[in-house]
């Protein structure tokens, strides 16, 4: 598992190379629902016509379905004309106590004939790799990110898993490396006690709430490390004009509070005349350590709903009513 030489981090990790608009595929993995191939593919498909070259998977989404169908359609594309992401510290094994049962307890909605073992050893994580490239059928990926060592063990996760991706990137296995995380301040200590690239931050820097905004964005700045803002919508939350009771937010049913201070959002946002969700997915953008957005979905329709909503003005001055209504920093 080398390659011929090393690729400079810079190369895959510049806003540039990114793009403003990232895939997330998270949800082709079945996340919440069953997804055919023909539905993923069509969504893929989409990004692939909006000019999308940045595609972020995981072992975890859909125990490996996610990447075998990225996989699949990456085949014949243009290898250096894509960005391709997968992240480590959750190696898949087979289930020994598999009785035909299914994964919608992690909210994946396929056989759970796999299960998922926190590793962050180097030998966990080269094998990680070796794994998630099978399952892609790709000779590399450009970005791996240590994957939410804080659901299981942060300070072996960092310990262990930070030192390992150096050594990966080091060698040429992959460009860059980074954290992928739900959590600011574990993001934040990552970034303090590793060498990484880029963070990825789901949910924690969005137009609802922005934790990130206290430490984690300042320090990356200062490093020139830079941000991956993952989840715009907050889980789905944001991607309405209107949201409705029962919308999704951080993978499960929103809180009331969480609710009403949507549609607060929303309706300051209707009252000046932009969509929440065009609004949502351009506030990461603002920040100067936010290189791209990546946003998941497995429906073709909402793909080209999100590349359109990049291309919307803004009226000048929205953003500084928003903040003179206490609605954002």
């Amino acid at each position: 598992m080398t390659r011929d030489a090393r690729v400079d981090a810079s190369d895959v990790t510049s806003a540039e190379r990114l793009g403003p608009l990232g895939f997330g595929a998270a949800p082709i993995g079945n996340l919440y629902r069953p997804v055919s191939d023909e539905d993923a593919s069509a969504a893929l498909e989409a990004a692939w016509a909006g000019g999308i070259r940045y595609y972020d998977t995981a072992p975890h989404y859909g125990l490996g379905l996610s990447e075998r169908r990225l996989g699949a359609f990456l085949r014949g594309r243009p290898r250096d004309e894509v960005v391709v992401s997968t992240k480590v510290g959750r190696v898949l094994e087979p289930n020994p106590d598999f009785a035909g049962g299914d994964d919608l307890a992690d909210a994946y909605a396929v056989p759970n004939g796999l299960v998922r073992r926190f590793d962050p050893s180097e030998a966990g994580i080269r094998r990680s790799i070796e794994d998630s490239l099978e399952r892609l059928g790709l000779d590399r990926v450009d970005i791996a990110y240590l994957h939410d060592p804080d659901v299981y063990d942060l300070d072996r996760g960092l310990a262990e898993g930070l030192p390992a991706l150096a050594r990966l990137r080091d060698e040429g296995v992959v460009a860059a490396v980074g954290i992928g995380t739900n959590d600011a301040d574990a993001a934040a200590r990552a970034v303090r006690e590793g060498d990484l690239d880029l963070v990825m931050i789901a949910g924690r820097y969005t137009l609802l709430e922005q934790p990130a905004l206290a430490d984690l964005l300042p320090l990356c700045a200062a490093r020139g490390v830079g941000v991956v803002a993952a989840a715009p919508y907050n889980s789905g939350l944001l991607a309405t004009d209107t949201p409705a009771a029962g919308a999704h937010y951080d993978y499960a049913e929103a809180p009331g509070d969480v609710l009403e201070r949507a549609r607060r959002l929303a309706d300051a946002c209707r009252a000046r005349g932009v969509s929440l969700p065009v609004a949502a997915l351009r506030f990461p953008l603002r920040h100067p350590a936010v290189r791209t957005v990546v946003v998941g979905s497995a429906r073709a329709s909402s793909v080209r709903e999100n590349a359109a909503r990049l291309a919307v003005e803004v009226p000048e001055g929205f953003w500084a009513e928003l903040r003179d209504e206490g609605l954002i920093p």
